[in-house]
């Protein structure tokens, strides 16, 4: 395929030193570092894993599993009696 591109002249100058350092056309320096660079940008970044820091939850002191009912209007924050 047959396309203008535009380069910056930093872009252009580093590329005209690779080709004179490697004995390579210009066109096939920049299609070798548009093959790599592009694996790199279009891959995302790998997602970094949440973790989170497991608790014993367990029961405060005086209450108890034996009365499902009270624990529950604790929770709900009722005026249980």
């Amino acid at each position: 395929m047959r396309t203008t591109l535009t380069l910056d002249p930093d872009v252009a100058a580093k590329v005209r030193r690779g080709a004179s350092q490697l004995g390579k056309p210009l066109k096939e320096v920049i299609n070798a570092a548009l093959r790599l660079g592009l694996d790199q940008v279009l891959k995302p970044p790998a997602a970094k894993p949440f973790r989170t820091q497991p608790r014993p939850l367990g029961l405060r002191r005086g209450l108890s599993y034996d009365n499902i009912a009270e624990l529950l209007a604790r929770a709900e924050s009722e005026d249980y009696l």
